[in-house]
């Protein structure tokens, strides 16, 4: 089938990507000149596991295509996925001007019945608001479905190809038809393709989302309860984790969720919830226990080195909000670096993939190491922020040699901690009684 997508960004490069692995005719559409001109030169603006072979895969057997021109990408495509940024607005809703820009170029641009699939993350309502342009502004038959993503930075892939179910949500049974033939290859373990109204379909994206931030703010908060009553988080975590009912899925403690998705989307959320009239407290406090938890890693600190931490130098490992991505929007370590800043620490910082970005965000006034060990040397403390398989095994003997100070600040207990205490380290992590304090 003929496909366009339109947006390069995390989501429309990956789904059009894959939809062209499965054997589609695909053309990604974008007005961003440079990111179509390095698309075509076989580069990609993103870091995704995988990602780059495989879009060389496919535009060298032909399958694939890049362009800035809409009008012609689209006049032979018989669906259009509509995967543009929906940014987080001043006062917390979902900037929609880049979807509806798409519309209305699209309503100038179609000349014969199409579909078109809004993939971006959106309000409820925003589909049957875009119908509505449609039937005033385009003169040919238009079908509009919703058609959220599910992927996961780091296993976008995976996520897209081998997906737990597919939602779309159509007014016509025949365009979900439509859409089941374009999914029918990643549905082939018998992975439910859940048919429903545009509405739940948006509204889907929104729970899901909410559910997952809400289960990493339970956990944390309850890793801090555990701190200050002896408990071990760990051992919580496996008491709760088997409960059939429960799962250890996101029930990881740690300095706070961050990417693109999860903040965007709670705060989206609960601006939905306070138009209609019904402010969902729930989401409030989700995202406030998550901005507190954001300060933890700093607290710790200011724990060991009390007032003195503005004398001392601090290595940074883990930028990233997450491993295997470069993405560093909403990440736990911005809060770090501008509160090491702030009260005048030296800051020496290593991430396998995302400290060109980290650069743009705080230029020289970090050091930037290209080899983890060597973040450490002379360093007073070290802190880790993104569990990446990189710092899953340090050699501690050679950390200790390299530090001025033996003090480790693990945000994501990647560490035995009486392990790490007998070599010697003061040792802290998340939602259990410190070693060596």
């Amino acid at each position: 089938m003929n496909i366009a997508v339109v947006g390069t960004g995390y989501v429309g490069l990956v789904t059009g990507t894959c939809f062209a692995e499965s054997g589609h005719e695909v053309t990604c559409i974008d007005n961003n000149q440079a990111k179509i001109a390095l698309l075509c030169a076989g580069g990609i603006p993103i870091y995704e596991p995988g990602l780059q072979e495989m879009v060389h895969r496919n535009s060298v057997a032909g399958r694939l295509h890049f362009s800035t021109d809409l009008p012609t990408a689209v006049a032979s495509a018989r669906v259009i996925f509509i995967a543009v940024g929906t940014p987080q607005a001043e006062n917390g809703a979902a900037d929609l001007r880049g979807v509806f820009a798409v519309l209305e170029e699209l309503a100038r641009s179609i000349h014969e019945p199409k579909i078109i699939v809004i993939k971006s993350t959106v309000p409820v309502g925003t589909n049957a608001k875009a119908y509505q342009l449609m039937q005033q502004k385009c003169p040919h038959p238009v079908d509009l479905a919703s058609n959220p993503e599910f992927l996961k930075e780091g296993a976008a892939i995976t996520d897209c190809m081998k997906p737990d179910r597919v939602v779309v949500g159509v007014r016509r049974a025949e365009v979900a038809d439509v859409l089941e033939e374009i999914y029918q290859p990643f549905l082939r373990a018998d992975k439910p393709f859940l048919v429903m109204s545009p509405e739940s379909a948006e509204m889907t994206k929104y729970v899901a989302n909410a559910m997952l931030a809400t289960k990493i703010s339970f956990i944390n908060e309850m890793a801090n309860l555990c701190e200050l009553l002896g408990a071990d988080i760990n051992d919580v975590r496996k008491g709760i984790g088997h409960d059939q009912r429960i799962g250890f899925h996101f029930l990881f403690p740690g300095p706070g969720f961050g990417g693109s998705c999860f903040p965007k989307d709670i705060a989206a959320l609960y601006h939905l919830s306070e138009q209609v009239g019904r402010p969902s407290r729930m989401m409030r406090t989700v995202h406030e226990v998550n901005e507190q938890q954001k300060q933890v890693l700093t607290h710790k600190l200011r724990m060991v080195f009390g007032e003195r931490l503005g004398e001392k130098t601090i290595a940074v490992w883990g930028l990233a909000f997450k491993p295997r991505t470069d993405d560093i929007r909403e990440a736990p370590s911005l809060v770090l670096l501008h509160n090491l800043l702030a009260a005048g620490a030296s800051v020496r910082v290593h991430d396998p993939e995302a400290m060109p970005n980290i650069r743009k965000e705080f230029g020289e006034r970090l050091t930037y190491c290209d080899r983890p060990y060597g973040t450490v040397e002379q360093a007073d403390a070290l802190v880790i922020v993104t569990e990446w398989p990189e710092y899953r095994n340090p050699d501690l003997e050679l950390l200790k040699r390299l530090m001025r100070t033996a003090v480790i600040i693990d945000g994501r207990n990647m560490y035995d901690p009486e392990t790490v205490a007998a070599a010697g380290f003061v040792y802290l992590s998340i939602g259990r009684l410190p070693r060596g304090l």
